[in-house]
């Protein structure tokens, strides 16, 4: 993969952003973020198809069949393939992966990949009943108002009652952590935040007469607005389009699985589909977890930033909340994760966020990450991306070493 490109990730928290006045809609972040790519890679000439991802668009914008903007983004893909790919929060992921195959199955050398979306068309308790169709909507009824804070409130309380209130702290050093990295980045949507005491915020105890019982709003992604593109190449399309192998990163494996959406965890302190994708990740790319240097992970919420770690093996079950209180997942620390701030800090426009982590990978591991950078050690070449989509039902994995 190579030449990727992010949009500002638009919504409550950027200076620019205003509820009260019109804002860009669907098809400008395409274009943007495909003409980004596209300007890096010799122009739309060479590229042989694309893959979009988007979640809701259907709904939140009234608009469906988005493979077929592929040609307004520039007109040299024209009659080329486009697909769109839908997975809930990981359909950036999917067409990843949609884009990755073609190039395996050699019947593309250069994928132009995108993921999108426009969310803050509605208001936030109706956009709550939008996201609710991320999970089995039968069960809607019977759901918080809120329906994914609610889920994942359940988590939390969970863990709590398990491991102890102390768990806390791991939630807020998480909030902390992403923020901070997030200022890093002229693109995220916390980049403006200047509150001081990010941690004190974190520790905020949760109300469930004002939102949900076991988290507050510092522990939830923001509803965003953006667009994130990269290519995926072959050796010749590498070649093709003149981009040194110094300037990619080379994908050396993939992991993805399904839970059963109808079903409730049996555990609401483990991700298990997670944890099969992160080990069938690893055992395509034939590394373990040691051999990273960063980690993109999908922090929908806090609760699924702390699980996370322990689903990558980092902690054992209960302790991530500890890991990340010690300050492990910092960008100074054991492993850096979400160095542009994750879903909390840089955002979380869903179908975007799965190619959103890939870019990321991609600027640490060629080293063009900007004041975001974090050092990547000459042992430690590779970085990792866990996109995940519901309530731990679709999730890709993938692993990519410095080319």
């Amino acid at each position: 993969m190579a030449a990727g490109y992010n949009t500002i990730s638009l919504g409550t928290g950027r200076k620019e952003f205003n509820p009260r006045k019109a804002r860009p809609g669907l098809e400008h972040y395409i274009k943007e973020a495909g003409q980004g790519t596209l300007k890096q890679i010799g122009g739309a000439d060479n590229v042989d198809e694309s893959s979009i991802g988007n979640f809701m668009a259907s709904r939140f914008n009234k608009q469906g069949h988005l493979g077929a903007f592929a040609p307004m983004i520039d007109e040299g893909l024209m009659y080329k393939p486009s697909i769109r790919s839908e997975g809930a929060c990981a359909s950036g992921g999917l067409a990843l992966v949609t884009g990755i195959k073609s190039v395996l199955s050699e019947s593309s050398e250069v994928v132009l990949t995108l993921g999108v979306e426009v969310q803050n068309t509605v208001k936030a308790i109706y956009g709550a009943d939008v996201l609710a169709g991320a999970g089995w909507f039968e069960k809607r009824k019977q759901g918080h108002a809120y329906f994914f804070p609610g889920q994942y409130s359940a988590r939390a309380g969970a863990y709590i009652e398990k491991f102890g209130e102390k768990t806390r702290e791991g939630f807020a050093r998480w909030f902390q952590n992403a923020i901070e990295n997030a200022r890093l980045c002229d693109t995220a949507q916390e980049h403006h935040n200047q509150s001081e005491d990010l941690f004190e915020l974190g520790m905020t105890k949760p109300n469930g007469k004002f939102f949900t019982d076991h988290l507050n709003i510092f522990d939830c992604s923001k509803v965003s607005d953006g667009a994130s593109a990269i290519a995926i190449l072959s050796e010749e399309g590498l070649a093709k389009c003149g981009v040194d192998r110094e300037d990619a990163v080379e994908v050396v494996g993939v992991g993805q699985a399904v839970g059963d959406i109808t079903k409730d965890p049996e555990d609401g302190t483990v991700l298990d589909t997670a944890a099969a994708a992160i080990t069938k990740a690893f055992a395509s790319a034939g590394i373990t977890k040691d051999d990273l240097a960063t980690i993109e992970v999908h922090d929908c919420f806090t609760i699924a930033g702390v699980l996370m770690t322990e689903a990558l093996g980092f902690a054992g079950h209960g302790k991530g909340s500890e890991f990340v209180a010690a300050g492990n997942t910092a960008r100074d620390g054991h492993i850096p994760i979400n160095t542009t701030g994750g879903l909390i800090g840089w955002g979380h426009p869903t179908g975007a966020t799965g190619v959103h982590q890939a870019v990321t990978i991609w600027e640490q591991l060629t080293g063009k990450a900007g004041p975001a950078q974090v050092d990547i050690p000459a042992n430690r070449p590779y970085g990792m991306t866990i996109n995940m989509g519901g309530d731990d039902k679709t999730v890709v994995a993938i692993i990519y070493k410095r080319g």
